[in-house]
């Protein structure tokens, strides 16, 4: 006689269930996104955003020392600066904040990866991610301009740049700028499939770079389209993209399943801040447990095929991850 199907046998208890888990998440697989700031001694919070700040170098610094010892192995950091223009020179000045930034860290950290965000949208005074002139985007110059931050990054110290602005031939003008000023061993992880979305809300507040007019829908992905998205993953791995990037996360899964099945490429997955932010407001309401939502988040994020996973949770997850 044939034996039923009884597949509850291997979900009877926690050993079992983590015997044959398909899907794991390790803390060295999350890269925490980190603000730094002008000034010392400052640990600013950031409202929209709980449990996230805005760092001084020197308070970065010992948060990225702590991170390291939870087994966190990267961060992506963003710099904040009042000193704005309409071109964003502050990027790129030899002593801007995340070149001072990096530049601490890699000299009192080892065992820490440091990416650095290369964009405009912070420096930039109407706070597009591009140099506009008469009213229209001048490409070739915002091409420039993030080369110029990418070199000033590598630098300073960085291990990979990461370009965002969603300009159309930035990897390889950055990777030509890196290769020509000595930085050939400097990698370029690519925000490829950046969209057009409404949950990066609390990350302007947090930065100041909200468009002053407009919106940044002629630029970044449109959140209808899925082919695009493969073609500029791929515009970008030709260009030489080492990692590549499909940000938001967890509305986007298809997009990192997809993008997984067709290139062989270590590939990121961005969670984004409203996606941080309504886990908080949502466990702050009793609405769920917050270590459950956020692991379970984690995890389909990693199921989907992404092998590295940007979120604002890193450093709590790590801290849970310690005790599975």
């Amino acid at each position: 006689m044939q034996n039923k199907v009884y597949l509850g046998r291997l979900r009877k208890n926690s050993v079992t269930r983590g015997l044959v888990a398909q899907t794991t998440i390790l803390a060295k697989d999350l890269i925490m996104p980190c603000f730094v700031v002008e000034g010392r001694n400052k640990r600013e919070p950031i409202t929209t955003m709980p449990g996230i700040f805005r760092f001084s170098i020197d308070n970065l610094a010992d948060e990225v020392e702590e991170l390291s010892g939870l087994g966190v192995k990267a961060v992506l950091l963003f710099g904040v600066t009042g000193k704005k223009d309409n071109f964003g020179s502050q990027a790129y000045a030899k002593n801007g904040i995340v070149q001072r930034a990096i530049r601490e860290i890699k000299k009192n950290i080892k065992d820490i990866a440091v990416i650095s965000d290369v964009c405009l949208c912070g420096y930039i005074a109407h706070g597009h991610c591009r140099i506009i002139k008469n009213a229209f985007s001048d490409v070739d110059e915002t091409l420039k301009a993030l080369a110029k931050i990418a070199v000033a990054h590598a630098e300073a110290g960085a291990d990979l740049v990461a370009p965002s602005a969603m300009s159309d031939g930035q990897v390889g003008v950055i990777r030509q700028a890196l290769d020509k000023n000595g930085f050939r061993d400097t990698g370029i992880l690519a925000y490829s499939a950046k969209y057009a979305s409404s949950f990066y809300g609390p990350f302007r507040d947090a930065l100041g770079s909200s468009p002053k007019f407009g919106d940044r829908k002629n630029y970044q992905m449109d959140f209808r389209n899925r082919n695009e998205a493969l073609r500029e993953i791929e515009a970008d791995i030709n260009q030489g993209a080492d990692i590549v990037m499909v940000k938001p996360a967890s509305l986007y899964l298809d997009i990192i399943y997809r993008a997984k099945q067709k290139f062989n490429i270590t590939l990121a997955a961005y969670s984004v801040s409203a996606e941080y932010s309504l886990i908080k407001l949502g466990a702050a309401e009793g609405l769920f447990s917050e270590k459950e939502a956020v692991l379970e988040t984690l995890t389909a994020i990693r199921r989907a095929g992404a092998d590295l996973i940007i979120t604002y949770h890193a450093k709590q997850a790590a801290e849970w991850l310690k005790d599975i």
